[in-house]
């Protein structure tokens, strides 16, 4: 899917389509807004920050926003958990770092179930609406998976205020894998810590220029500062002077919201078997998320407020927790620093139930998914404790910060609010506005040829509705004269016959280069006709988008649209008329080179000595097997389908299409020669490979035509 992609981003009628939609946006945009924005003004940045847990990811983003207060302007919105007593009112460790809080909103909704949740995300967003509204921010960054983060997305998104959200595109394997994809819905930017959490992101259709693969912010400090020559003093303030490094147990263990009882089993067993471990054990109280005060009286029915082994606490400062998970024998429990922030430094880790079930984690992870027993819980600590394990960076390299603000900084206000998604191709709509029911939609397609100048209207389903026809003049300034005197007369007719033209397609010899429309150089065939734009005049003349290709590209696509290719992923189409030419389709996508030179087909060499081709070279198929060439030549048919065949084979060994067909006036004349040279040239995987002959009258103008109908039949919502 990425390769079809990537593949879709580089084709220039693509571009040439994306490029006319930008600049239709960007005059719309530049009527309404064009003194809104002071072109050097400071961004203002918005971090809401729910709970200790986020704030250690937000708050190295916050030092480094005010680190720049000559790009950035700061400003800091509390709520959630932060403001409760019994979490630790956590709001001042937030003061402690000298950081002004604009707001502190307080959101909870005691009572740690269900629907305490709900109430909760609602009461944000009925007190969130005026905070955002004084603040105005130009940014609001919102982290992880928690429902206070989903009410800020969701009165940020409903207030036309962009959205950068940390730590989307992971899996964990609960309800917060709904919440999390949620917000990265609403989000107009990512700042995610995987390669996979990137491919997710990708996956859901988010925007790829718009997602940036950071790391994890909390990676910046602890990377930076978990080497302290104090970490003694630390663990023993906590744990009490007896304790020796690795000889003590980290535990957090939080409830999983949608299956509430079995998580509290599982607490209450984890807890039996550090009893029975007899181990210093420092144990933090679990988040709020419904079940937490179940679990809270589990823990105060076992006694481990009271145990000499246990030191149970609500909250510990980010830079001391990374000391003691780094220097602990073990951590045990389901919190997500367990899989991320413990991996950095080889911590062995015990992972209960189905919380973190989907991440990424390093080898320090021992999973215990179904932890319905004392015993297995106790045989994992037994397993674990005390062993180390080499430090995995998984979720960053502590560079996360700079790569964030640099983002941040790149983002242009004045791009389009409303964010799009890039969603996979998909069958066409079967649904209808008025303006299909009224009208038919119609392509105006050209076709230069050698000799004539064809003009043709060309409605959706691919049937000519009128044709007209002149001789090519033989100079530039003539030429053009009479393309646009047809083009015109096609559009005023167009009105009569009730066909809606959405655009104009150009069939033309030579190379070109269909992102700009411009015909690089010509046959010798079209006489004057090089490094000509062709889509400028005709354009301002008509007023309609128009798309160039080759005439062998333009019967490619015509085949990919309305004959033998429709539905194929990976054919060539070859032309055999007054010269060799044709196109090739690799994943449903034409391939037109780095030059715009790929698929000449004609100019492949086939004899190292062979006839003069056009091109100036010698032993090209052309030379052989065009019609040029066996009038001049008097060639037998024989020799010409020979180097025909054996040109084909060439292209079979280099791009293995899965079909073959043959276009043009000579077409049923090589049919069965070229067939039967694969059967017997082509190595043994290719021997299969159907050539077929082209079922289209008119593959130059049918082609032409479907690069409008492609393009500018798309509805952009």
């Amino acid at each position: 899917m990425e390769k079809q992609l990537s593949s879709l981003s580089r084709n220039p009628h693509e571009l040439y389509y994306l490029r006319m939609q930008r600049t239709k946006e960007k005059i719309e945009r530049e009527k309404t807004d064009e003194n809104m924005y002071q072109s050097n003004r400071k961004l203002k940045v918005c971090v809401a920050t729910c709970n200790r847990a986020d704030y250690s990811k937000l708050a190295p983003i916050m030092f480094g926003l005010k680190s720049h207060p000559d790009e950035f302007e700061l400003e800091v919105v509390v709520l959630g958990s932060h403001l409760i007593d019994d979490y630790g009112n956590t709001f001042r460790m937030i003061e402690q770092d000298d950081f002004d809080i604009g707001s502190k909103l307080h959101t909870i909704v005691r009572g740690e179930d269900e629907a305490a949740m709900v109430e909760s995300v609602g009461l944000a967003l009925v007190k969130l609406p005026d905070v955002l509204q004084r603040l105005r921010p130009d940014i609001l960054v919102v982290h992880g998976d928690r429902f206070d983060a989903l009410a800020l997305a969701t009165a940020a998104a409903l207030m036309n205020i962009r959205i950068l959200h940390l730590e989307g595109g992971e899996v964990s394997g609960t309800i917060d894998d709904s919440i999390r994809h949620a917000i990265s819905k609403l989000a107009h930017y990512h700042a995610c810590c995987t390669r996979m959490a990137e491919q997710h992101l990708i996956a859901m259709c988010e925007d790829h220029s718009r997602i940036l693969l950071a790391g994890c912010p909390s990676y910046d400090k602890l990377l930076s500062t978990y080497h302290r020559d104090d970490y003694m003093d630390i663990i023993k303030s906590w744990l009490g002077d007896k304790v020796k490094d690795h000889d003590y147990i980290v535990a957090l263990q939080h409830p999983v919201t949608t299956d509430i009882q079995h998580s509290i089993k599982i607490y209450g067993l984890m807890l039996d078997a550090l009893i029975s471990f007899n181990k210093r054990t420092l144990i933090l109280f679990p988040n709020i998320d419904a079940g937490s005060k179940e679990m809270v009286r589990v823990m105060r029915k076992k006694g481990i407020e009271q145990h000499p082994n246990f030191r149970a606490v609500k909250h510990i400062p980010f830079e001391q927790f990374i000391q003691l998970v780094c220097h602990a024998g073990c951590m045990i429990g389901n919190s997500s620093c367990g899989v991320r922030e413990a991996g950095a430094f080889g911590t062995p880790v015990i992972n209960l139930g189905t919380r973190q079930t989907g991440r990424e984690t390093g080898e320090n992870v021992l999973h215990v998914r179904d932890a319905d027993t004392h015993n297995k819980i106790y045989h994992a600590l037994e397993l674990q404790f005390g062993k180390r394990y080499p430090g995995s960076k998984i979720y960053g390299d502590g560079n996360a910060v700079p790569r964030i603000l640099k983002f941040l900084s790149n983002i242009n206000l004045k791009d389009p609010l409303q964010k799009t998604f890039c969603f996979p191709p998909v069958k066409d709509t079967i649904s209808q506005d008025i303006d299909h029911i009224l009208e038919t939609q119609s392509a105006l397609a050209v076709d230069l040829g050698g000799t004539n100048l064809r003009v043709a209207i060309i409605c959706k389903q691919g049937s000519i509705v009128r044709k007209y026809t002149e001789a090519n003049p033989k100079t530039f300034e003539d030429r053009m004269r009479l393309i646009l005197k047809m083009c015109k007369d096609a559009v005023r007719d167009a009105v009569h016959l009730n066909c809606r033209i959405l655009g104009v397609g150009i069939s033309t010899g030579g190379r070109v280069n269909p992102q700009e429309g411009i015909v690089l150089h010509s046959t010798k065939l079209i006489q004057e006709w090089s490094s000509v734009d062709l889509r400028t005049p005709i354009s301002d003349a008509l007023g309609l988008p128009v798309w160039v290709d080759n005439d062998g590209n333009c019967a490619a696509l015509a085949e990919r649209k309305f004959g033998h290719g429709k539905g194929v992923e990976n054919f060539a189409t070859v032309i055999t008329g007054t010269g060799i030419g044709g196109g090739i389709i690799h994943n449903y996508e034409l391939i037109h080179g780095s030059t715009f030179c790929a698929a000449e087909l004609g100019h492949i060499k086939v004899s190292l000595e062979g006839p003069e081709c056009s091109c100036g070279s010698q032993g090209c198929i052309e030379a052989f097997a065009s019609g040029m060439a066996l009038q001049r030549e008097a060639k037998r048919l024989h020799d010409a389908s020979m180097a025909l065949g054996v040109g084909i084979v060439n292209i079979l060994h280099i791009v293995n299409p899965s079909l073959v067909i043959l276009s043009g006036v000579l077409a049923s004349y090589y049919q069965a020669p070229v067939q039967h040279i694969i059967t017997e040239r082509a190595l043994v995987s290719a021997q299969g490979i159907k050539v077929v002959k082209s079922d289209l009258e008119e593959p130059a103008l049918l082609g032409a035509a479907s690069m409008v109908l492609d393009y500018a039949t798309r509805r952009t919502y």
